[in-house]
């Protein structure tokens, strides 16, 4: 069970809420678990992702969840929903970001 972190930026408050019912909240939109399952990590993303584009659309909104993955590139799992859009790729074992087109 990987540590797993969640970060918000301008989202609705119901997001706090829920968010602290799985995770603990170590700084104002941050959240972690060092015991997350995969199991509640995707319902926790699901939940979110539902939310998300039920009430934020096109808004300056944003979340991030990252997590240990021994099978992604350079060993870390990343979604993102919201702006900047960020694409993640490979490059040599190691995984990067850019803001995509």
């Amino acid at each position: 069970m990987p540590m797993t972190i969640v970060i918000t930026r301008n989202v609705a408050p119901r997001f706090r809420g829920f968010l602290a019912s799985a995770l603990l909240e170590i700084a104002p939109g941050v959240y972690s678990n060092p015991r997350l399952t995969r199991g509640v990590r995707e319902r926790v993303w699901g939940v979110c992702e539902d939310w998300f584009y039920e009430l934020h659309g096109a808004s300056e909104a944003s979340i991030v969840m990252t997590w240990q993955d021994r099978n992604a590139s350079g060993g870390q799992g990343v979604k993102t929903l919201g702006l900047p859009t960020r694409e993640f790729f490979d490059h040599e074992g190691f995984l990067l970001s850019r803001l995509a087109d």
